[in-house]
């Protein structure tokens, strides 16, 4: 049902279809309230005799979710004993095909063969995720993805023809901890909101995405490559093993400017250690990539100011070779760390000022692939 909410609120006409099973679990009123849209459930009956030619004909993309071992089963093959997997028989368009239940069904032999037997067929299978299952059964893979990640996977469904398709997208994104002792750190507000967002928005458009995750507040995305750096020396190895082969480089992270000169082995007891702790400037991630950056690959950076912002964006855009820098304002409310809204004023290297509005950082997120895209296409 989240789904169904989440593609309506994206601008979605959803037609929902519910199988007899389905139909136990929640009523298709509920369906109907989500989508403001007729439920379908029947293949007879006096003026249903065409649904599911209309559906199919009408559909962009078929997304069957939850997909049970049963499903799968008859839809690879080619059954249509109810009004859904006659859909599926009808369409033209793409399939996704969300498979959730047991991890011993979903390991089990026959289901295997189902599912390669339906991915033969041309329908795309999201593997399930890891995690608790019913009551008594622990954990395993088995469990129906988040429906952002499922809405990731439509997403690049429809923009198969992109022209990110096949592009390689390496973004970073979170904040950096740099350890004073075992237990104590230095660090910043970010959550990682933006950065995941436009790795999102990126691989939604058919692009390959690596994304290197300091700590964030937010689940990283299942459907991308994901890389761990807790401290700025380790986002900077993986960022330099990343970047040969990357068409676009987006720094949206948040790394340490400054950390302890020496680590302490032991926990600094409060009134028996140091008063005191000795800094060192942090190694500047973005400017090491400019010797070892792909040919002619694009890059942006991201400028978080509290005074000067054009000035040292400008700087920024100069001293580090940008193709596009994003500023923000760190002390303006709704923008910046840690909330879910951003306002920002674009600079390229022409000199080009581009101030946008207050918007979510999902909308942003948008809007950067599409500067992105521009500048890769040469306009």
């Amino acid at each position: 049902m989240w789904l169904a909410r989440l593609l309506t609120q994206a601008g979605a006409e959803v037609d929902v279809v519910m199988t007899r099973g389905a139909r136990e679990f929640v009523g298709p009123i509920t369906f109907e309230a989500v989508t403001g849209r007729p439920v379908h459930t029947e293949i007879f009956g006096p003026g249903h005799a065409l649904d599911h030619i209309r559906l199919a004909r009408e559909a962009k993309v078929i997304v069957v979710a939850p997909a049970t071992a049963d499903f799968i089963g008859r839809a690879a093959h080619g059954l249509a004993d109810d009004l859904l997997t006659a859909c599926l028989l009808a369409a033209q368009s793409k399939v996704l095909l969300v498979p959730a239940m047991n991890d011993r069904m979903w390991a089990h032999a026959q289901t295997r063969r189902n599912v390669d037997q339906a991915r033969s067929v041309g329908y795309e299978i999201l593997e399930p995720a890891e995690g608790p299952l019913a009551v008594g059964e622990g954990s395993g893979p088995g469990r129906m993805p988040e429906p952002e990640e499922i809405m990731s996977h439509i997403g690049r469904l429809l923009e198969s023809k992109s022209s990110l398709s096949g592009k390689k997208f390496v973004v970073t994104t979170g904040a950096t901890r740099e350890p004073i002792d075992p237990v104590r750190f230095i660090s910043n507000h970010s959550s990682g909101k933006m950065g995941v967002a436009i790795a999102r928005a990126a691989w939604r458009r058919g692009a390959d995405v690596t994304l290197i995750a300091g700590h964030v507040d937010v689940p990283l995305p299942g459907e991308l490559t994901t890389v761990k750096a807790e401290t700025v020396e380790e986002m900077s190895k993986c960022v330099a093993k990343a970047l040969p082969s990357a068409d676009v480089l987006v720094m949206a992270a948040a790394p340490a400017d400054f950390r302890p000169a020496e680590k302490a082995i032991v926990k600094i007891k409060k009134g028996r250690g140091a008063t005191k702790i000795d800094l060192e400037q942090t190694e500047d991630i973005l400017r090491s990539t400019i010797p070892k950056r792909k040919k002619k690959s694009l890059v942006v950076g991201f400028a978080l100011e509290t005074g000067d912002g054009v000035r040292n964006a400008r700087e920024k855009l100069k001293s580090k070779d940008l193709d596009l820098v994003v500023l923000n304002d760190a002390n303006e409310p709704g923008a910046g760390f840690g909330v879910d809204t951003n306002r920002v004023t674009l600079i390229d290297r022409a000199g080009t000022e581009e101030e946008l509005q207050l918007m979510s950082k999902i909308d942003l997120a948008e809007v950067l692939l599409d500067r992105i895209e521009e500048k890769l296409n040469g306009r």
